[in-house]
C-alpha cells in the first residue's frame, strides 16, 4: 500500500498498517512516513532506497524497527539497504559524544574505580532521593517473590527450506563490516576487503610470487592466509570457483588476467614437460595434473592423493613412488610439476 501525504486512500490505511491486529496492509511504500513518529510496533523489515544523509532522519527511520512486541513475536527487525545508507552506523556522530570522560595520567595506577567509580561513596536512589542501604535486609515479601518454574526439554528444529523452480536467483552484492586500525566501522565489498588484506600482507606482486614459489607446500601458505582472514573462502565462489587460488590472488590484488585450473593444466601439456619421464611415471604425472584441474593444488601435494582415483589404479602408494625411483625422486617430480603449473603469471 502506498502511504503518502498526497495519497488519500493510503492515508486512510495508516491506522490499519500500524495496528498489529489488522491483517492488511502488510507492506507500505512511503517517502517520509517513518520519520514522523509513526508507531509501527511489528515492523520487521525496513527497506532503504533513498539517499539519506541526515543522521537524525536515519535514526528516526531505524528506530521504527526497534519496537519490541513479544505478543506478536516481534523481537528483531531486518534492514535491506540499496543505497549504502547503513554506512551511517559507522559515523562517529551516530553514538554521539561520550557521557563521561575520565583522564588518567601515565603516572597514575589504573584501578577498577576508574571505570565503576568509588564504591565506598553513598548511592542515592534517583526516584526517592534516599540513600540506598545495602546492609539492611531487603528480602522480598512472599507474595511478590518471583515463582521459579522448570523449563521443558530443549529441542531444535531444522529451518524450513523453500524451493522455487523456474526462477534465476543471483546474489547482487555482498558486503563485509570490520573495524579498521582507528576503531572505525568500515563497510566494503568482499572483493575490496580481500584486496586490502592482500596488499597489507604483500607489498608487491614480486613479493607474493617469491613467497608462493618458496613455499614447500602451497596448501600450508593458503591455510595461513585463510587463518589470518586474508583470504575468505566465499570469495572464490563469488568470483569464479574453477580459478586456482593463485590466480584469484593475482587477479584481485594486482588485476592480473586469471587462468582457470584447466587452462593451466593444458599449458603444461602443450610444453611437452612429461617427455623426459618414462611411460609409467608419465602416466602418474598426467593423472596428478587432471586431479589438479578438477580439485586444486591443495589436493595433489599430499602423498595420500595416491590412494584416490584416478591415481590408485596405478597400484599402492609405495608401488607408484617406485616408478620414480623412490620417495625423494617422486617429491622432486611433484615440485617440478608445480613449478611448471605456475611458470606464467598471466
Amino acid at each position: 500500500m502506498r502511504i503518502t501525504a498526497e495519497d488519500k486512500k493510503g492515508k486512510l490505511e495508516l491506522d490499519n498498517f500500524t495496528n498489529p491486529e489488522e491483517r492488511y496492509p502488510v507492506i507500505a511504500t512511503t517517502s517520509k512516513l517513518m520519520t514522523t513518529g509513526v508507531d509501527a510496533q511489528t515492523c520487521k523489515l525496513i527497506v532503504l532506497d533513498s539517499n539519506i544523509r541526515s543522521m537524525t532522519e536515519f535514526k528516526q527511520i531505524i528506530g521504527r524497527g526497534t519496537r519490541i512486541n513479544e505478543q506478536f513475536d516481534k523481537r528483531f527487525f531486518t534492514i535491506m539497504d540499496f543505497r549504502n545508507v547503513t554506512d551511517l552506523f559507522s559515523d562517529r556522530s551516530f553514538d554521539g559524544d561520550p557521557v563521561m570522560i575520565k583522564e588518567i595520567r601515565d603516572d597514575q595506577e589504573f584501578t577498577p574505580e576508574n571505570i565503576i567509580g568509588d564504591l565506598t561513596g553513598e548511592i542515592i536512589d534517583q526516584e526517592t532521593g534516599e540513600i540506598v542501604d545495602f546492609d539492611q535486609d531487603n528480602n522480598l515479601p512472599e507474595n511478590i517473590k518471583p515463582t521459579i518454574i522448570s523449563a521443558g526439554e530443549i529441542t531444535t528444529e531444522k529451518q524450513t527450506k523453500v524451493y522455487i523452480a523456474g526462477v534465476d536467483v543471483t546474489i547482487l552484492n555482498e558486503r563485509i563490516q570490520y573495524l579498521n586500525d582507528h576503531g572505525d566501522l568500515v563497510t566494503t565489498s568482499l572483493k575490496d576487503y580481500t584486496k586490502q588484506n592482500l596488499l597489507r600482507e604483500f607489498s608487491s606482486l614480486d613479493q607474493f610470487l617469491s613467497r608462493w614459489n618458496e613455499a614447500d607446500k602451497k596448501s600450508a601458505l593458503i591455510a595461513e592466509l585463510r587463518e589470518q582472514g586474508i583470504i575468505i573462502e566465499d570469495l572464490q565462489q563469488e568470483i569464479k570457483k574453477d580459478l586456482d587460488l593463485f590466480d584469484l590472488i593475482c587477479h584481485i590484488a594486482w588485476d592480473r588476467p586469471p587462468l582457470t585450473r584447466k587452462e593451466r593444466a593444458e599449458n603444461v601439456k602443450k610444453r611437452d614437460y612429461f617427455t623426459k619421464y618414462e611411460s609409467q611415471a608419465r602416466a602418474v604425472l598426467e593423472a596428478l595434473l587432471e586431479k589438479y584441474a578438477t580439485d586444486g593444488i591443495e589436493n595433489i601435494e599430499d602423498i595420500a592423493v595416491l590412494k584416490l582415483e584416478p591415481l590408485k589404479q596405478f597400484g599402492s602408494p609405495g608401488e607408484i613412488v617406485k616408478r620414480f625411483g623412490g620417495k625423494p625422486q617422486y617429491k622432486a617430480a611433484l615440485r617440478e610439476l608445480m613449478s611448471e603449473l605456475y611458470q606464467v603469471v598471466a
